[in-house]
C-alpha cells in the first residue's frame, strides 16, 4: 500500500469514529434537555420553548413534542400532547364545546400557572408536566416529574404520582373490585363468551376513570379508540397509568366536589341518554331462541295466564333465514306481522336480534345493495373483507362511513312495519368465527379521513348503535325505540342501552354482574343490566329467584339463557320460585313511578339509577370492603344488598343515616354492620330515612292503567332530600318540546315538613289522588296540609304481595306485614306542603 493509501485509510478512520462520538453527544444531550436521561426506549415531552394562548386554548411548544391545553368548563380541562403534529380534531365519543370559561394565566420563570373557580393547573417548563390542585392548594394530580407523557415507538403513555391513599372507581365495564387500586386493564372490545370473574378485557371500552384521596375527587377521560391499557399501581407503587398503542394522548381532567359532579361533568362531555320508553323499564324475557312463533305465542300467554307481569319478549337468531339479517325464517315464522299483532294484543312489545355481517349470497337484497352502494369495511387494495360468522361468509358495514350509517339505518323499515319496536345490537365487537380475529389492516372510512381496524374496533358496536337508534327513531313516527347493545364505546349512552354479555348461571356471576352494573354505571351508562338467571350452564331454583330480585332492582331487566341449558321461564322451576319471581317482578312495576323518575334524572345530570355507593358515601372506607362492595343504591332512597343464593344469613353495612327495613318496616341506625336475614324469597332491601317513593297499583304490562291514585311513600328521618317526579306519555318524543311534568317533592326532618312543589311542565298527570303513606310516624302523630288538619289512618303494608288473597296465585308471606299511616289527598298541580 502506498504511503499517500495508507494515510487517506487513517484520516477515514478517524473521521468515522468523530461521527460516531458526535452523534453519542447528540443523543446523551438531547435526552438530558428533556430532564432527567432516560432509556433509548421511551422518550418523554420535553422543555418548553414557547407558548402561545388563544381564547380557551393555550398550545405549548417543546424540544420534543407539543401540548395544548384547552378549558371547557372551570372544572374540566383537555390535554393533547403529539410527537409531531396535531391531527384534525375529531371524535365519536365528545359532542360538547368549550364554554365561556375565562382562565387566568400567570406566569413564573419555572412554571405557567392557570386558575379557574374550581382548580389550579401548574405546568412546569422544564420539563412540561402538569398538576392539578384545588384553589386552596391541595394536590389533586400530578404528572410523574420524569416520565410525565411519553413515547416508546408509537405507544403513548401519561404517567401518574401514585397518591398514598389514593383509590380508583369506574373505568366501565372491568370485572375485580370496586377499588382497582393495584390491578391493570386492557380495552380491545372482545367477545369473551363465558367470561370468568376476573376475565379482561370484556365487550366494552369505556377509558374513563376516577381517582380518590384525601377528600377530593377527580375524573380523567382518555379519548383514544386504540388498543389501551390502565394501570393503577399494578406491579409497582410509583405511578399510576394509561396509555394507547397509537395516535394522539388526548385526556379530559375532571374536578369537582362530589363524585357525582365528576359523572356529570363526563355526560355532558360525552352526551347524556334519551328517555327510553316507559315499557323497556318492564319485565323482559328472551331465549336462544324461542322458534317457532307457536312457541314465542306459547310462552307470552302463559306469563299472561299466571298473573306474571311482563313487557317485552325476544327473538333470537332462529328467527331469521339461514341467519341473515333484515329477513324471517319462511317456515317458523311466516307471518311475522300477525305474529306481533297477536303479542301486542295482549300488551307485549318485541325486540329482535341484529347481527353487523351481511351473508354473502347472490340475490340476498341487503348483500347486493350494499356492495351496490359500497358501504362495507375492505382491504388496502379495495376487496371487501369478508369473515365467518352465524350465516356463514359475511361483509359487514363500515359504520364509520355516513352512508353505511344511513343505508344501515333504512333497512329497519321492514321489520319497523312488521311491528318490531327494539333492537338487540350482538357480535358487534367484531365478532367472527376463529377467535375474533379481524386483521388489522382492514380499512374504514372514518368520515373520510381513513383509518384501520387498530383505531376503529373499539368504536364499532357505538357505531352500529348510533345508527340503528338514528335509524329506527326516523322509521317509528316519534315513538321511542329500545336499543341495546353488547359492545361499545364511550358515549353510547346516547343511543343504547347496554348488557354485560354471556355470563354464567352461577352465584360468583351473580354477584359480579352486580358490580358491573355499578362500574358502568359510575361511567356515565344508567341503562344497564344482566342476563338474569345466567346465559350459560343450568340455574339452581334458588339462584334463578334470589337473582330474579336483584334484577328487578336493576336498571335493564332482562332474563336470558343459552340453547343448551333448560328452560328458564319463572315457572321452570316449580311453584315457589314461580312466586318469589311474581312478586319481585309485581314489586317492580309497583315502583316505576320512581324508576322512571330516576331515569329522568339520568337524563338531565348523567347520574345513574344503580349507584355504587361510591357516589353518595365516597369517603366511608367500608364501602370498599369486599364484603360490602356489591352493595348499591337503587336511585337515590333504595339500598340493595346483593347475596349469593346459598346464604340465608348476611352481614350488611348501612352507611350513615337512617334505614328502615323493606319487608318489616324495622327502623335502623347507619354507619353500622348488621346481620340480615336472606332466604330464597327475601333480598335484604333498606329504604333510606327522610326520602320519599313515589308506587302505583300493580300492573300486568305497562299499558295498563295504574288507576287514579299516585302513592308516596314517606320515610320519617332527621335528614333532607329532595326527588323530582316525573312523567310524560312514556312512548314519544314530545317531552323534548315540554310535554312533560315535574314536581320537586322536598322532605325536611328538622321543619317536619313535606313539600310537594307546584307541576312544572305541559303534561298532565295519570293521576287524581295522592295517597301518603307515611312510615315510622307515631300513630298520635297529627297532620296539616296548608296549615288545614288531616286524618291519618293505620294501614297494612305489604310490598312483597300485591295479588288479593283470594286469587290462586296469592303467596301468604303474612309476617312481613307492618303497620303505616295513610293519608289520601287530591293530587292536582299545585303545591301542597304537609307538616306535622
Amino acid at each position: 500500500m502506498h504511503q499517500q493509501q495508507i494515510i487517506g485509510f487513517f484520516m477515514i478512520q478517524v473521521q468515522n469514529s468523530m461521527k460516531k462520538s458526535f452523534l453519542a453527544l447528540a443523543t446523551f444531550l438531547m435526552f438530558m434537555n428533556s430532564g432527567k436521561a432516560q432509556s433509548s426506549a421511551s422518550q418523554s415531552l420535553g422543555d418548553m420553548t414557547s407558548f402561545e394562548v388563544k381564547n380557551q386554548t393555550i398550545s405549548i411548544l417543546t424540544n420534543f413534542g407539543k401540548a395544548q391545553v384547552t378549558f371547557y368548563e372551570p372544572g374540566l380541562v383537555r390535554i393533547r400532547i403529539v410527537k409531531d403534529d396535531f391531527l384534525k380534531d375529531f371524535s365519536y365519543a365528545v359532542v360538547a364545546t368549550p364554554g365561556k370559561t375565562e382562565p387566568k394565566i400567570t406566569e413564573t420563570p419555572d412554571k405557567l400557572i392557570v386558575s379557574t373557580d374550581l382548580l389550579r393547573l401548574e405546568i412546569d417548563r422544564y420539563p412540561v408536566r402538569f398538576s392539578f390542585y384545588t384553589n386552596d392548594g391541595r394536590l389533586i394530580n400530578a404528572d410523574d416529574k420524569s416520565f410525565g407523557t411519553a413515547w416508546m415507538g408509537t405507544e403513548t403513555t401519561t404517567y401518574k404520582k401514585l397518591i398514598a391513599d389514593e383509590k380508583f372507581i369506574g373505568l366501565g365495564e372491568k370485572t375485580g373490585n370496586l377499588n382497582r387500586r393495584g390491578t391493570a386493564y386492557e380495552n380491545w372490545n372482545t367477545d369473551n363468551p363465558r367470561y370468568g370473574p376476573n376475565d379482561d378485557p370484556l365487550y366494552v371500552t369505556i377509558p374513563f376513570y376516577m381517582g380518590i384521596h384525601s377528600g377530593l375527587v377527580y375524573g380523567i377521560f382518555m379519548d383514544n379508540s386504540h388498543r389501551s391499557r390502565f394501570n393503577f399501581g399494578a406491579s409497582n407503587d410509583r405511578f399510576s397509568s394509561f396509555s394507547a398503542e397509537d395516535g394522539e394522548m388526548d385526556y379530559y381532567f375532571m374536578h369537582s366536589p362530589s363524585v357525582a359532579g365528576v359523572i356529570e361533568l363526563y355526560t355532558h362531555l360525552t352526551g347524556r341518554m334519551t328517555m327510553p320508553p316507559l315499557w323497556a323499564l318492564g319485565y323482559q324475557q328472551c331465549r336462544w331462541s324461542y322458534t317457532p312463533d307457536t312457541e314465542v305465542l306459547n310462552i307470552a300467554q302463559n306469563f299472561r295466564d299466571r298473573k306474571i307481569p311482563i313487557d317485552v319478549i325476544y327473538l333470537d337468531i332462529h328467527y331469521m333465514d339461514a341467519y341473515k339479517i333484515f329477513t324471517w325464517h319462511p317456515g317458523c315464522f311466516s307471518n311475522p306481522k300477525k305474529l306481533l299483532s297477536d303479542l301486542k294484543n295482549i300488551n307485549i312489545h318485541t325486540t329482535v336480534i341484529i347481527d353487523p355481517g351481511i351473508k354473502v349470497e347472490k340475490g340476498y337484497e341487503a348483500y347486493e345493495d350494499g356492495l351496490k352502494r359500497d358501504i362495507f369495511a375492505k382491504y388496502p387494495d379495495g376487496e371487501v373483507y369478508t369473515a365467518q360468522v352465524w350465516p356463514g361468509w359475511c361483509h359487514f358495514p363500515d359504520f364509520t362511513k355516513p352512508a353505511a350509517r344511513e343505508w344501515w339505518g333504512q333497512k329497519f323499515n321492514g321489520l319497523v312495519e312488521d311491528g318490531v319496536t327494539g333492537f338487540w345490537n350482538d357480535m358487534n365487537e367484531i365478532a367472527s368465527w376463529g377467535n375474533g380475529y379481524t386483521p388489522h389492516l382492514v380499512e374504514f372510512d372514518w368520515e373520510g379521513r381513513k383509518t384501520s381496524y387498530r383505531e376503529a374496533k373499539n368504536v364499532y358496536g357505538l357505531l352500529m348503535s348510533k345508527s340503528t337508534f338514528e335509524g329506527t327513531r326516523k322509521l317509528m313516527n316519534n315513538r321511542r325505540p329500545l336499543i341495546i347493545t353488547r359492545a361499545g364505546y364511550s358515549g353510547l349512552q346516547r343511543y343504547t342501552a347496554l348488557w354485560t354479555g354471556d355470563n354464567q348461571a352461577t352465584d360468583e356471576h351473580m354477584m359480579l354482574g352486580c358490580r358491573l352494573v355499578n362500574s358502568i354505571g359510575l361511567s356515565g351508562v344508567p341503562f344497564i343490566g344482566v342476563d338474569v338467571g345466567g346465559f350459560s350452564k343450568d340455574p339452581a331454583p334458588a339462584l334463578f329467584a334470589r337473582w330474579i330480585g336483584i334484577g328487578a332492582f336493576s336498571p335493564f331487566f332482562r332474563s336470558h339463557t343459552h340453547q343448551d341449558t333448560r328452560q328458564a321461564e319463572p315457572w321452570s322451576f316449580g311453584e315457589t320460585v314461580e312466586n318469589i319471581s311474581r312478586n319481585y317482578i309485581t314489586l317492580r312495576y309497583k315502583l316505576l313511578p320512581y324508576i322512571y323518575s330516576c331515569f329522568h334524572q339520568s337524563v338531565v345530570s348523567g347520574i345513574p339509577v344503580a349507584r355504587s355507593l361510591a357516589i353518595e358515601y365516597t369517603f366511608d372506607e367500608k364501602i370498599y370492603d369486599p364484603l360490602y362492595q356489591n352493595q348499591y343504591l337503587f336511585g337515590p332512597s333504595v339500598l340493595v344488598a346483593p347475596v349469593e343464593s346459598t346464604r340465608e344469613l348476611v352481614k350488611v353495612y348501612l352507611p350513615e343515616g337512617e334505614w328502615y327495613n323493606l319487608h318489616t318496616g324495622q327502623k335502623l341506625e347507619g354507619k353500622a354492620e348488621i346481620l340480615a336475614e336472606s332466604p330464597m324469597h327475601l333480598l335484604p332491601i333498606y329504604i333510606k330515612g327522610g326520602t320519599v317513593i313515589p308506587m302505583q297499583s300493580a300492573l300486568q304490562s305497562t299499558s295498563e292503567n295504574p288507576g287514579e291514585t299516585l302513592y308516596l311513600h314517606v320515610f320519617n328521618g332527621v335528614g333532607n332530600s329532595e326527588f323530582v317526579y316525573y312523567e310524560d306519555d312514556g312512548l314519544s318524543y314530545d317531552y323534548e318540546k315540554g310535554n312533560c311534568l315535574n314536581h320537586t317533592i322536598s322532605f325536611d326532618g328538622n321543619l317536619k315538613r313535606l313539600t310537594i312543589g307546584e307541576a312544572e311542565g305541559q303534561f298532565i298527570s295519570k293521576f287524581r289522588k295522592l295517597e301518603l303513606i307515611l312510615h315510622g310516624f307515631d300513630n298520635k302523630t297529627t297532620f296539616l296540609a296548608n296549615g288545614k288538619n288531616l286524618q291519618a289512618e293505620v294501614t297494612k303494608v305489604d310490598f312483597l304481595n300485591s295479588l288479593d288473597p283470594n286469587d290462586p296465585h296469592f303467596w301468604d308471606h303474612s309476617h312481613q306485614v307492618y303497620d303505616a299511616l295513610k293519608i289520601e289527598l287530591p293530587f292536582s298541580r299545585k303545591k301542597l306542603t304537609i307538616s306535622w
